[in-house]
Protein backbone atom coordinates (compact mmCIF):
# COMPACT_ATOMS: atom_id res chain seq x y z
CA UNK A 1 0.00 0.00 0.00
CA UNK A 2 1.52 3.29 -1.12
CA UNK A 3 1.73 6.13 1.37
CA UNK A 4 -0.03 9.34 0.60
CA UNK A 5 1.52 12.61 1.62
CA UNK A 6 -0.25 14.40 4.45
CA UNK A 7 -1.29 17.21 2.13
CA UNK A 8 -3.34 14.67 0.11
CA UNK A 9 -5.26 13.45 3.16
CA UNK A 10 -8.67 15.11 3.29
CA UNK A 11 -10.41 13.18 6.07
CA UNK A 12 -10.31 10.38 8.62
CA UNK A 13 -13.10 7.95 9.45
CA UNK A 14 -14.13 7.56 13.10
CA UNK A 15 -15.66 4.56 14.80
CA UNK A 16 -19.44 4.31 14.61
CA UNK A 17 -21.22 4.70 17.96
CA UNK A 18 -23.71 1.97 17.12
CA UNK A 19 -24.23 -0.33 14.18
CA UNK A 20 -27.99 -0.38 14.81
CA UNK A 21 -29.72 2.56 13.07
CA UNK A 22 -32.70 2.39 15.46
CA UNK A 23 -30.40 3.18 18.41
CA UNK A 24 -28.84 6.30 16.86
CA UNK A 25 -31.59 8.69 18.13
CA UNK A 26 -31.14 7.21 21.60
CA UNK A 27 -27.37 7.77 21.53
CA UNK A 28 -27.88 11.28 20.16
CA UNK A 29 -30.21 12.13 23.06
CA UNK A 30 -27.85 10.51 25.56
CA UNK A 31 -24.74 12.42 24.50
CA UNK A 32 -26.67 15.66 24.05
CA UNK A 33 -27.92 15.29 27.65
CA UNK A 34 -24.40 14.54 28.90
CA UNK A 35 -23.06 17.61 27.09
CA UNK A 36 -25.77 19.93 28.42
CA UNK A 37 -25.34 18.63 31.99
CA UNK A 38 -21.56 19.06 31.72
CA UNK A 39 -21.70 22.59 30.37
CA UNK A 40 -24.50 23.76 32.68
CA UNK A 41 -23.02 22.18 35.81
CA UNK A 42 -19.51 23.49 35.26
CA UNK A 43 -20.75 26.90 34.13
CA UNK A 44 -22.76 27.24 37.34
CA UNK A 45 -19.62 26.52 39.36
CA UNK A 46 -17.66 29.17 37.45
CA UNK A 47 -20.48 31.70 37.98
CA UNK A 48 -20.76 30.79 41.66
CA UNK A 49 -17.04 31.27 42.28
CA UNK A 50 -16.83 34.56 40.38
CA UNK A 51 -20.02 36.09 41.85
CA UNK A 52 -19.71 35.09 45.53
CA UNK A 53 -17.00 36.94 47.47
CA UNK A 54 -16.92 34.14 50.06
CA UNK A 55 -15.53 31.83 47.39
CA UNK A 56 -12.67 34.11 46.36
CA UNK A 57 -10.01 31.80 47.75
CA UNK A 58 -7.28 29.67 46.13
CA UNK A 59 -9.25 26.43 46.41
CA UNK A 60 -12.23 27.84 44.52
CA UNK A 61 -10.03 29.64 42.00
CA UNK A 62 -8.57 26.26 41.06
CA UNK A 63 -12.03 24.70 41.05
CA UNK A 64 -13.34 27.36 38.65
CA UNK A 65 -10.33 26.74 36.39
CA UNK A 66 -11.06 23.01 36.51
CA UNK A 67 -14.71 23.59 35.58
CA UNK A 68 -13.73 25.82 32.67
CA UNK A 69 -11.33 23.13 31.48
CA UNK A 70 -14.06 20.47 31.66
CA UNK A 71 -16.37 22.62 29.53
CA UNK A 72 -13.65 23.05 26.92
CA UNK A 73 -12.71 19.35 26.89
CA UNK A 74 -16.32 18.27 26.40
CA UNK A 75 -16.87 20.90 23.69
CA UNK A 76 -13.84 19.59 21.82
CA UNK A 77 -15.35 16.09 21.57
CA UNK A 78 -19.12 15.85 21.97
CA UNK A 79 -20.46 18.39 19.39
CA UNK A 80 -18.56 16.60 16.60
CA UNK A 81 -19.97 13.25 17.78
CA UNK A 82 -23.48 14.72 17.76
CA UNK A 83 -22.97 16.20 14.30
CA UNK A 84 -21.78 12.87 12.91
CA UNK A 85 -24.73 11.05 14.50
CA UNK A 86 -27.22 13.54 13.10
CA UNK A 87 -25.70 13.47 9.60
CA UNK A 88 -24.95 9.72 9.78
CA UNK A 89 -21.45 10.58 8.65
CA UNK A 90 -18.35 9.13 10.32
CA UNK A 91 -15.78 11.40 8.69
CA UNK A 92 -13.72 14.19 10.21
CA UNK A 93 -11.48 16.45 8.16
CA UNK A 94 -7.70 16.20 8.43
CA UNK A 95 -7.54 19.72 9.86
CA UNK A 96 -10.44 19.04 12.23
CA UNK A 97 -8.78 15.84 13.44
CA UNK A 98 -5.48 17.57 14.19
CA UNK A 99 -7.33 20.41 15.93
CA UNK A 100 -9.19 17.87 18.05
CA UNK A 101 -5.92 16.11 18.94
CA UNK A 102 -4.36 19.44 19.93
CA UNK A 103 -7.19 20.68 22.14
CA UNK A 104 -7.77 17.32 23.83
CA UNK A 105 -4.09 17.26 24.78
CA UNK A 106 -4.21 20.87 26.01
CA UNK A 107 -7.23 20.47 28.26
CA UNK A 108 -6.47 16.94 29.50
CA UNK A 109 -2.94 18.01 30.42
CA UNK A 110 -4.21 21.23 32.02
CA UNK A 111 -6.70 19.29 34.12
CA UNK A 112 -3.99 16.85 35.13
CA UNK A 113 -1.78 19.63 36.48
CA UNK A 114 -4.71 21.46 38.07
CA UNK A 115 -5.52 18.37 40.14
CA UNK A 116 -1.89 18.36 41.30
CA UNK A 117 -2.07 22.06 42.18
CA UNK A 118 -5.31 21.51 44.10
CA UNK A 119 -3.65 18.72 46.11
CA UNK A 120 -0.79 21.09 46.95
CA UNK A 121 -3.33 23.71 48.06
CA UNK A 122 -4.92 21.20 50.47
CA UNK A 123 -1.46 20.19 51.70
CA UNK A 124 -0.54 23.77 52.59
CA UNK A 125 -3.97 24.48 54.13
CA UNK A 126 -3.82 21.45 56.44
CA UNK A 127 -0.11 21.12 57.20
CA UNK A 128 0.74 24.86 57.35
CA UNK A 129 -2.55 26.62 58.24
CA UNK A 130 -0.88 29.69 59.79
CA UNK A 131 1.22 30.31 56.68
CA UNK A 132 -1.51 29.41 54.18
CA UNK A 133 -2.45 32.96 53.14
CA UNK A 134 1.21 33.89 52.78
CA UNK A 135 2.18 30.86 50.68
CA UNK A 136 -1.00 30.66 48.57
CA UNK A 137 -1.14 34.37 47.74
CA UNK A 138 -3.06 35.50 44.62
CA UNK A 139 0.12 36.03 42.57
CA UNK A 140 1.42 32.53 43.30
CA UNK A 141 -1.98 30.92 42.63
CA UNK A 142 -2.29 32.72 39.30
CA UNK A 143 1.24 31.67 38.43
CA UNK A 144 0.42 28.01 39.16
CA UNK A 145 -2.65 28.13 36.90
CA UNK A 146 -0.79 29.85 34.06
CA UNK A 147 2.17 27.47 34.38
CA UNK A 148 -0.17 24.46 34.21
CA UNK A 149 -1.81 25.87 31.08
CA UNK A 150 1.55 26.74 29.51
CA UNK A 151 2.83 23.18 29.99
CA UNK A 152 -0.33 21.78 28.41
CA UNK A 153 -0.14 24.13 25.42
CA UNK A 154 3.58 23.51 24.85
CA UNK A 155 3.26 19.73 25.02
CA UNK A 156 0.22 19.76 22.71
CA UNK A 157 1.87 22.07 20.21
CA UNK A 158 5.03 19.95 19.96
CA UNK A 159 3.12 16.69 19.57
CA UNK A 160 0.70 18.17 17.02
CA UNK A 161 3.59 19.53 14.94
CA UNK A 162 5.19 16.09 15.01
CA UNK A 163 1.95 14.56 13.65
CA UNK A 164 2.01 17.09 10.79
CA UNK A 165 5.24 15.48 9.52
CA UNK A 166 3.66 12.03 9.25
CA UNK A 167 2.43 10.50 6.01
CA UNK A 168 -0.75 8.44 5.81
CA UNK A 169 -1.97 5.53 3.69
CA UNK A 170 -5.39 5.05 2.16
CA UNK A 171 -6.59 3.25 5.31
CA UNK A 172 -7.56 6.22 7.48
CA UNK A 173 -9.97 4.55 9.92
CA UNK A 174 -9.48 5.59 13.55
CA UNK A 175 -10.96 3.03 15.98
CA UNK A 176 -12.16 5.74 18.37
CA UNK A 177 -15.19 8.02 18.52
CA UNK A 178 -12.84 11.02 18.36
CA UNK A 179 -9.29 11.77 17.19
CA UNK A 180 -6.94 10.47 19.85
CA UNK A 181 -3.21 11.13 19.39
CA UNK A 182 -2.16 7.50 19.85
CA UNK A 183 -4.73 6.25 17.34
CA UNK A 184 -3.81 8.90 14.76
CA UNK A 185 -0.13 7.96 15.03
CA UNK A 186 -1.05 4.27 14.63
CA UNK A 187 -2.69 4.79 11.21
CA UNK A 188 0.35 6.64 9.82
CA UNK A 189 2.42 4.91 7.14
CA UNK A 190 5.68 6.70 7.83
CA UNK A 191 8.10 5.85 10.63
CA UNK A 192 6.51 6.76 13.97
CA UNK A 193 9.35 5.73 16.29
CA UNK A 194 10.21 9.31 17.30
CA UNK A 195 6.53 10.14 17.78
CA UNK A 196 5.96 7.11 20.01
CA UNK A 197 9.09 7.74 22.08
CA UNK A 198 8.16 11.38 22.66
CA UNK A 199 4.51 10.49 23.30
CA UNK A 200 5.25 7.92 26.00
CA UNK A 201 8.04 10.03 27.48
CA UNK A 202 5.77 13.08 27.72
CA UNK A 203 2.92 10.98 29.15
CA UNK A 204 5.22 9.48 31.78
CA UNK A 205 6.78 12.79 32.84
CA UNK A 206 3.77 15.09 32.55
CA UNK A 207 1.48 12.50 34.08
CA UNK A 208 3.96 11.33 36.71
CA UNK A 209 4.88 14.75 38.14
CA UNK A 210 1.33 15.80 39.16
CA UNK A 211 0.44 12.28 40.31
CA UNK A 212 3.59 12.09 42.44
CA UNK A 213 2.76 15.51 43.87
CA UNK A 214 -0.73 14.31 44.76
CA UNK A 215 0.65 11.20 46.49
CA UNK A 216 3.19 13.29 48.42
CA UNK A 217 0.58 15.88 49.45
CA UNK A 218 -1.89 13.33 50.73
CA UNK A 219 0.79 11.35 52.51
CA UNK A 220 1.71 14.48 54.46
CA UNK A 221 -1.96 15.30 55.00
CA UNK A 222 -2.57 11.78 56.36
CA UNK A 223 0.23 12.13 58.92
CA UNK A 224 -1.05 15.57 59.93
CA UNK A 225 -4.58 14.24 60.42
CA UNK A 226 -3.29 11.47 62.69
CA UNK A 227 -1.85 14.15 65.00
CA UNK A 228 -5.21 15.91 65.43
CA UNK A 229 -6.54 15.09 68.94
CA UNK A 230 -10.21 15.94 68.34
CA UNK A 231 -12.28 13.48 66.29
CA UNK A 232 -14.58 16.28 65.18
CA UNK A 233 -11.69 18.38 63.87
CA UNK A 234 -10.23 15.27 62.25
CA UNK A 235 -13.51 14.55 60.40
CA UNK A 236 -13.79 18.18 59.27
CA UNK A 237 -10.23 18.07 57.91
CA UNK A 238 -10.88 14.83 56.05
CA UNK A 239 -14.12 16.19 54.57
CA UNK A 240 -12.27 19.15 53.01
CA UNK A 241 -10.22 16.65 50.97
CA UNK A 242 -13.04 14.24 50.12
CA UNK A 243 -14.24 15.99 46.96
CA UNK A 244 -10.74 16.38 45.55
CA UNK A 245 -9.85 12.76 46.28
CA UNK A 246 -13.02 11.66 44.49
CA UNK A 247 -12.16 13.79 41.44
CA UNK A 248 -8.57 12.50 41.42
CA UNK A 249 -9.76 8.89 41.67
CA UNK A 250 -12.22 9.40 38.82
CA UNK A 251 -9.72 11.19 36.56
CA UNK A 252 -6.77 8.85 37.04
CA UNK A 253 -8.93 5.74 37.41
CA UNK A 254 -10.73 6.24 34.09
CA UNK A 255 -7.52 7.41 32.39
CA UNK A 256 -5.55 4.41 33.58
CA UNK A 257 -8.44 2.12 32.68
CA UNK A 258 -8.54 3.58 29.18
CA UNK A 259 -4.86 2.86 28.54
CA UNK A 260 -5.06 -0.61 30.13
CA UNK A 261 -8.02 -1.38 27.87
CA UNK A 262 -6.06 -0.20 24.84
CA UNK A 263 -3.09 -2.37 25.80
CA UNK A 264 -4.86 -5.61 26.70
CA UNK A 265 -8.22 -5.55 24.90
CA UNK A 266 -8.44 -6.49 21.24
CA UNK A 267 -11.91 -5.06 20.86
CA UNK A 268 -11.61 -1.52 19.49
CA UNK A 269 -15.17 -0.74 20.59
CA UNK A 270 -14.46 -1.62 24.23
CA UNK A 271 -11.32 0.51 24.13
CA UNK A 272 -13.26 3.40 22.58
CA UNK A 273 -15.95 3.16 25.28
CA UNK A 274 -13.24 3.24 27.98
CA UNK A 275 -11.83 6.41 26.41
CA UNK A 276 -15.28 8.03 26.60
CA UNK A 277 -15.37 7.39 30.35
CA UNK A 278 -12.11 9.34 30.64
CA UNK A 279 -12.93 12.27 28.37
CA UNK A 280 -16.71 12.69 28.74
CA UNK A 281 -17.98 11.16 31.98
CA UNK A 282 -15.30 12.73 34.21
CA UNK A 283 -16.11 16.36 33.20
CA UNK A 284 -19.81 15.64 33.75
CA UNK A 285 -19.29 14.22 37.24
CA UNK A 286 -16.95 16.90 38.62
CA UNK A 287 -19.69 19.50 39.32
CA UNK A 288 -21.62 16.93 41.37
CA UNK A 289 -18.49 15.84 43.23
CA UNK A 290 -17.54 19.39 44.24
CA UNK A 291 -21.01 20.76 44.99
CA UNK A 292 -22.96 18.01 46.75
CA UNK A 293 -20.67 17.88 49.82
CA UNK A 294 -19.65 21.53 49.92
CA UNK A 295 -21.91 23.84 51.92
CA UNK A 296 -20.33 27.06 50.62
CA UNK A 297 -20.70 25.93 47.03
CA UNK A 298 -24.29 24.79 47.52
CA UNK A 299 -25.12 28.14 49.11
CA UNK A 300 -23.59 30.06 46.21
CA UNK A 301 -25.41 27.87 43.68
CA UNK A 302 -28.73 28.50 45.44
CA UNK A 303 -28.16 32.25 45.17
CA UNK A 304 -27.54 31.93 41.43
CA UNK A 305 -30.67 29.81 40.94
CA UNK A 306 -32.75 32.34 42.92
CA UNK A 307 -31.31 35.22 40.88
CA UNK A 308 -32.14 33.42 37.62
CA UNK A 309 -35.67 32.64 38.86
CA UNK A 310 -36.23 36.26 39.93
CA UNK A 311 -34.97 37.52 36.57
CA UNK A 312 -37.44 35.32 34.73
Amino acid sequence: MEPRNKTDVSKFLLLELTETPELQPLFFSLFLSIYLITVLGNLLIVLAVTSDSHLHSPMYLFLASLSFTDICLSTTIIPKMLGNLQAQNLSITYTGCLAQVYFILVFASFENFLLGVMAYDRYVAICYPLRYTVIMNPYFCGLLVLLSLFIGITNSLVQSLMVLKLSFCTDLEIPYFFCDLIQVVKVACSDTLINNIFLYLATTILGGIPFSGILFSYTQIFYSILRIPSSGAMYKTISTCGSHLSAVSLFYGTGFGSYISAAFTRSSRKTAVASLMYTIVTPMMNPFIYSLRNRDMKGALRKIVRAISAFQ
